[in-house]
Formats: C-alpha cells, sequence, structure tokens
C-alpha cells in the first residue's frame, strides 16, 4: 500500500495589523453533498470538539434543514446557537473523499472548523506553528 505524501498549508493572517501572530491554520476543503459541492476554508482546530458547518454553506450544498432532525449541542461561543446532524463527503488536496459529520448550525458567525469528530479521526495533521505552516494526510489504516 503506497502513502501519498502530506499536502502542505501555509496559515493565514486573520489581522494584518497583528501580522503572524493573528495566523491560524486554514485549509481549502471540497465538500459534496448529493450532487452538489463548495470549496472553502476551514479553520483545521484541534481544540474543537466538532466538525462545523454555517448556516448558509449546508443551504449553497442544497440542505435542507427541516430534514435533519438530529440535534447536536454546540459548546463554548456557539452554546446558543441551533444545530444539527449533517454528514458531507470531504476532499483535502489529491486525497480520496471522506465522510465528515458536521455539527450543522443554525447561525453564520462561525467558520467551517474541521475538530475532532471526525476531522482528525480521518486525517493525521502535523503543525509546524513557529514555521508557519501544517501538514495533512489520510490517517493510515492500521492493518489486522
Amino acid at each position: 500500500m503506497t502513502t501519498l505524501p502530506a499536502e502542505r498549508f501555509g496559515y493565514v493572517e486573520a489581522d494584518p495589523s497583528f501580522g503572524s501572530a493573528s495566523a491560524l491554520p486554514y485549509a481549502t476543503i471540497t465538500l459534496q453533498y448529493g450532487d452538489r459541492e463548495i470549496t472553502v476554508s476551514g479553520l483545521v482546530d484541534s481544540g474543537a470538539t466538532l466538525n462545523v458547518l454555517p448556516y448558509d454553506l449546508g443551504l449553497q450544498l442544497g440542505a435542507a434543514w427541516e430534514r435533519h432532525t438530529v440535534p447536536v449541542r454546540l459548546a463554548g461561543n456557539m452554546a446558543d446557537s441551533e444545530a444539527r446532524a449533517i454528514v458531507v463527503m470531504g476532499r483535502i488536496g489529491r486525497f480520496a473523499p471522506v465522510r465528515l459529520a458536521f455539527a450543522w448550525t443554525r447561525s453564520n458567525r462561525v467558520p467551517v472548523i474541521l475538530g475532532q469528530t471526525n476531522f482528525f479521526m480521518e486525517f493525521d495533521i502535523r503543525f509546524c506553528r513557529s514555521q508557519l505552516f501544517f501538514e495533512i494526510k489520510p490517517r493510515e489504516k492500521l492493518e489486522g
């Protein structure tokens, strides 16, 4: 089994007036739901428990809020936002698409967040913050 090399991404400055002190790890990811797909920038957040999808992006993917009935509880500054479970396909770079479960929130005041469940379960990520890059590759499947 041949393993593809990791995809490398640069940190993105959130506020140019603070320069690299405001840099955050954003990765380009293509999300697909049904016959629609969109390419977005997602915050790769090892401190986030869940993947989070803003409301408008779910609509752009063709999802209907009323058809998604499994509630998801968000925490932190999103605790007051209603969220529901949605599963989409996600593709990073040249890697094969994977199923990603998102908390689709009724809010648009949050970026796409790629968190522990289940982005970090599907990919291995290596952060090199001092060098302003990070790398992503598919998790290696254990044989046996």
